[in-house]
């Protein structure tokens, strides 16, 4: 399987992508798949970001263990 978009709202979006994939490949997927339209465009939420509320920035897939789950904000 190759990378998916998994979840969208307004602001927010999450992929679940290959493992070895940087953050750039990521953003320029989710520009591909689902155009932000903000000047700035869609990143990656950060460990620590309190909107993770303490979880992981990449999460593993629970169906594939060789991709992880990224949630990006515009």
């Amino acid at each position: 399987m190759t990378a998916t978009v998994t979840k969208t709202s307004w602001l927010s979006m999450q992929v679940c992508v290959p493992k070895e994939w940087t953050d750039e490949q990521v953003i320029t997927f989710a520009e591909q798949e689902n155009p932000c339209g903000t000047e700035q465009g869609w990143g990656i939420r950060k460990q620590g970001d309190k909107l993770l509320a303490g979880a992981n920035e990449r999460v593993e897939c629970a169906e594939l263990s060789s991709h992880f789950h990224i949630m990006l904000d515009a």
